[in-house]
């Protein structure tokens, strides 16, 4: 090699060092670029395009009030109200509810969406540019499958509690149970097994409840299976049965009302906390705080909703020819006289009224005509599952029961309590 070129290499490296560590930066500062430009995609828009502004809706404001912030005129707002109507009413926006403002990105600023989000999955958008109208829409939600133990130490509640599980799973758990296993007899070391679904938005945040699949309630020893099976014809609500294919639901509830505790029973001599003198108790009382719902324990129809000195507030249902119902000391009834009710509907309130010493509500049981304890009676249970359908159905729930078993759960001694 030629001397003079050897040089010229030598003296020229150092710029080409400094031009390839100049590349390097230019291609990072590209690769920022391109990551600041990523797409964001949201209630089925690409946000990029728009100036965003999100915001809560709050008390007395109202859809022409939001607008006028953006220069939308009310004579305006009246159009719009009146061509979305079919699909999104705008006098019935709710305190507390996200809406998102999406701008143009001029310098005029002009509004050219509002999307109203009526609850974490579903929402409207109203676009307002070219053309006027709404659109209803869901957030993309994924479900997942997961699975929980416990063990109860005082109360259900207080086990999923402890476990970290939500009140919905709680309250659905219960209720599915709530005609086969009395929760005020309970016992320590009884324990429960649920594999559930939830739902999260965009994989992520979670949104809910989706669903309960399968559970086990250890009571006494004793393992009471359920498993998700079909839905009522007349409700639309999950059906669940047990291991053997009987139906969990029965004809009466085991109380009526939720969480809460047993503070007197039916017995034929009970010292009157009112009336100071012994006399037979024909009810079963609930103590349970002020306002608390009260549920028919059955379906039938409202043959009295009234109101007397000893009784306060009170409705009677009659189920059938052979079962009546009735609720005392209600602070406020929700039914009328020949109205139909469905099991489980919230017929009045927990109150005091009448001969009572504090909230509670007194549950009176008849059986033709005679006042008995629903405690001690062997009272009838929905229809099983059909016969054609048990091949079918024990063959799905095999794995699942399986699963069930397999999932560990800890002790009471583990507790710590």
């Amino acid at each position: 090699m030629p001397k003079y070129l050897f040089y010229v290499l030598l003296l020229s490296a150092p710029f080409l060092s400094v031009k390839c560590e100049s590349d390097k930066k230019s291609s990072a500062l590209v690769e920022k670029k391109v990551a600041k430009l990523k797409v964001i995609k949201e209630y089925d828009l690409v946000l990029n395009n728009y100036n965003v502004k999100r915001d809560t809706i709050k008390p007395g404001d109202s859809f022409g009030a939001i607008l006028d912030k953006y220069g939308v005129a009310p004579a305006q707002v009246f159009v719009i109200s009146d061509k979305i109507k079919d699909v999104f009413n705008v006098a019935r926006i709710n305190a507390g509810k996200p809406y998102t403002v999406l701008q143009t990105k001029d310098t005029t600023g002009q509004i050219e969406a509002l999307v109203y989000e009526h609850d974490r999955i579903n929402y409207t958008t109203i676009f307002l540019k070219d053309s006027i109208y709404a659109k209803k829409g869901k957030k993309p939600v994924t479900i997942k499958r997961r699975k929980a133990s416990g063990v109860i130490a005082s109360s259900l509640s207080a086990a999923m509690d402890r476990e970290g599980l939500s009140l919905a799973l709680a309250d659905q758990l219960s209720g599915m149970y709530q005609w086969k296993v009395d929760f005020f007899k309970l016992q320590k070391g009884d324990h429960f097994k649920v594999i559930y679904k939830e739902k999260y938005i965009n994989d992520t945040i979670y949104a809910g409840l989706a669903g309960i699949e399968a559970a086990v309630l250890t009571h006494y020893d004793n393992p009471y299976y359920a498993f998700k099976f079909g839905k009522d014809s007349i409700s639309g609500f999950s059906k669940f049965y047990d291991d053997e294919a009987n139906s969990l639901q029965s004809f009466f509830l085991k109380a009526p009302l939720q969480f809460s505790r047993i503070s007197s029973r039916f017995t034929k001599r009970r010292f009157h906390p009112v009336q100071k003198r012994w006399k037979a108790h024909k009810g079963t009382d609930y103590a349970a705080p002020h306002g608390t719902p009260i549920w028919s324990t059955a379906d039938g129809v409202v043959i009295k909703s009234s109101y007397t000195r000893g009784n306060g507030n009170y409705v009677k249902v009659r189920h059938n020819e052979k079962y009546t119902t009735q609720y005392l000391h209600m602070s406020k009834r929700n039914v009328k006289v020949g109205q139909r009710v469905k099991q489980g509907d919230v017929i009045g309130f927990v109150g005091s009224t009448g001969l009572a010493t504090g909230p509670h509500v007194c549950y009176r049981f008849w059986v033709y005509g005679k006042q008995v304890d629903p405690y001690k009676q062997n009272l009838p249970s929905s229809e099983p599952l059909k016969e054609s359908l048990k091949p079918e159905y024990f063959l799905a729930i095999e794995p699942i029961k399986k699963e069930l078993n397999n999932i560990k759960t800890a002790k009471l001694d583990d507790l710590n309590l």
